[in-house]
């Protein structure tokens, strides 16, 4: 079946714009929107961590055995030091005998050694553990977000960029998978760290242990104040990098028209205006978080300095001794890395929150209607009814207001009339594209609201005007009009849409491979590839948009016959805007404003000398002149 599973896609767009036919809503979230509520988005994603809730659990054992063991260095190196201390000490009284201990020093050297390598080894395993629960989530988050992009209806799709699209989905999920594969193990070892730490110098002296403690609600005020204020900012820089990939992306895909009409010059001025935008929420966003390190290494520093002063005079008055002077000076050093590890942490939640707020809106978007796995089975004649059918993209405007048509089985029904009458509507209707808000369109007398979706639009083949092809072998491309189809099969499709000649002047014939946006062959020869498509499918119903318009004059007429025979014993819909192309119809729908004002046939239509006729005869004229 020939992309029986995509309309005709419009143009990327950026905020309210019209939908196919007439107008549909417009629905990106615009710059400067207000930021969500930060409690429920952090709680809804470490929901995502639950069922991992054991590993997690392992984590935290990890980073307490793998820190427990890293603090207590500097508590056994001061017996070191305080042993050699003592031996230089009373060597340079003269003490007889006196001498420095090595051997006890060495003993203390291996203890701390192997400390370390235990705390390594324990390291090691906290961030293997962590490392498979991070891209586990992330895998299922991203496959939610797949499953949900899928249920998405096409009015999704055409109300946003689709570069605004495709960085939620890479971006913003990979900012997300960073911060739970590196952040998530870094809060949970500083907050191990703090707490270890503290409890290892109140063992020294809890009087200078309070000094250091005290330092932690001036720190904690500025990590608050600074991250509250840095939020919004953050938000504003993921919303303005989806502008900037949603336009990067448009103009790429337009870069012929744009070189066409010289719009260069306007195309580089918009990509300044969002790249400015982009540059100041994010200049914004990373100046105010970045004060947090400079404030916190300030109060740092000022701890610091009464801890040498307290501590010099305890050593003085032998309160103390110098090893655990110079221990308690590195558990101050470890002490003050963690907090200031974990507010710099703080400003990667900002924007993880900021990413993941982005991910949700999409999870959170209206999907649609689900279908309700109903086992019908049409008779495939193909007989086709509009009964009363209203519909409009918005709600309080409507498009199509009353529409009654009767397509009798074998038929082929061309649809003309003006831009933005309501053509693609139409045909995005009876394909349910979009639901109908009243009436409704029966084939083989089967309401299609009682068909579920697959079975639907299995029944369709669709040639657009807007060719869509994959990165494939051209063999790929027409079998993907029907599973499983056979070498022969393929080669038949091809033969009977004119294709099969070209295909094999290619030096690879049909395994040539084409590129992304199928570059390396002709825009005439895509669209016999996806005609080659629809009639592998053979479908009962034949949806046909302007096939032949990208094609020279002499392959449109082998195309023409070879439409002619495979609309054969088809209901065929044929959107028409050459009007000599659909002389033969069986049945011509006149559309304006999303209303059918004219049907029947040409002859018909031309003796009633209505607005066909004026259509009509305009074109005659302008294509003799």
């Amino acid at each position: 079946m020939s992309e029986n599973n995509n309309s005709k896609a419009p143009a990327p767009r950026r905020g309210p714009g019209p939908g196919p036919g007439m107008g549909g809503p417009g629905g990106m979230m615009m710059p400067g929107a207000k930021p969500k509520n930060f409690k429920a988005t952090f709680k809804r994603l470490s929901g995502y961590l639950a069922p991992y809730k054991f590993h997690l659990l392992a984590v935290l054992l990890a980073a307490i055995l793998s820190t427990v063991f890293n603090i207590l260095g500097p508590k056994v190196m001061a017996k070191a030091v305080t042993r050699l201390s003592e031996g230089v000490i009373a060597k340079m009284k003269g003490v007889p005998g006196a001498a420095v201990d090595f051997q006890y020093i060495w003993q203390i050297v291996m203890i701390l050694a192997g400390l370390y390598v235990v705390s390594a080894l324990f390291g090691y395993l906290q961030q293997y553990i962590m490392a498979g629960v991070a891209q586990r989530t992330s895998y299922g988050l991203r496959k939610e977000v797949k499953e949900k992009l899928d249920r998405l209806p096409l009015k999704y799709y055409d109300n946003h960029p689709y570069g605004d699209v495709l960085s939620r989905v890479t971006n913003d999920m990979d900012n997300i998978s960073n911060t739970l594969q590196q952040s998530l193990t870094q809060i949970i070892t500083s907050l191990v760290t703090i707490v270890g730490v503290i409890v290892m110098m109140l063992t020294i002296s809890p009087v200078m242990t309070l000094i250091t403690v005290l330092t932690i609600p001036f720190s904690l005020v500025v990590v608050i104040l600074v991250a509250k204020r840095s939020q919004k900012y953050f938000a504003g820089q993921q919303r303005y990098l989806g502008d900037l990939n949603g336009h990067v992306e448009e103009m790429y895909n337009g870069q012929r028209v744009i070189k066409a009409y010289g719009r260069e010059e306007a195309s580089q001025q918009q990509f300044e205006n969002h790249n400015k935008e982009l540059y100041e929420a994010g200049w914004r966003a990373q100046f105010i978080s970045g004060l947090i390190m400079p404030l916190m290494s300030f109060i740092g520093n000022i701890g610091y300095v009464l801890i040498c002063v307290v501590g010099g005079i305890f050593a003085t008055n032998g309160r103390i001794s110098i090893g655990d002077i110079l221990a308690f000076i590195q558990y101050a050093r470890q002490f003050s890395q963690p907090i200031t590890q974990t507010a710099n942490i703080a400003n990667i939640i900002q924007s993880t929150i900021a990413s993941a707020e982005r991910v949700f809106e999409v999870l959170d978007e209206e999907e649609q209607t689900p279908d309700r796995k109903l086992d019908r089975h049409l008779s495939g004649r193909g007989e086709v009814k509009f009964e009363h059918v209203q519909f409009g993209y918005v709600a309080d405007k409507p498009l199509i207001k009353d529409m009654n048509i009767e397509v009798q089985p074998g038929q082929t029904v061309a649809i003309v009339g003006p831009t933005g009458a309501g053509k693609t509507t139409l045909i995005n209707l009876l394909m349910r594209f979009y639901e109908l808000n009243g009436g409704a369109i029966k084939i083989d007398g089967v309401d299609t609201r009682e068909i579920d979706r697959d079975p639907l639009r299995a029944l369709f083949g669709m040639v657009l005007q807007d060719t869509w092809l994959f990165g494939g072998t051209i063999r790929e491309n027409i079998a993907y009009g029907r599973e499983g189809a056979a070498e022969d099969e393929i080669v038949r499709a091809a033969e009977a849409a004119r294709a099969d000649h070209f295909i094999r002047t290619l030096p690879e014939g049909y395994d040539t491979v084409l590129n992304e946006d199928a570059s390396n062959i002709s825009q005439g020869q895509k669209q016999l590839l996806t005609i080659a498509r629809a009639v592998l499918a053979d479908p009962r119903i034949l949806i046909l948009d302007e096939a032949t318009s990208s094609v020279d004059t002499r392959t449109e007429i082998f195309i023409q016959q070879a439409m002619g025979e495979l609309m054969q014993g088809r209901t065929s819909f044929v959107i028409a805007h050459r009007l000599s192309t659909i002389k033969g119809a069986d049945l011509i729908l006149v559309m304006d404003h999303g209303e059918v004002i004219e049907q029947g046939t040409h002859e018909q239509l031309l003796e009633a000398g209505g607005f066909y006729a004026d259509l009509y005869n305009s074109q005659f004229s302008e294509e003799a002149v």
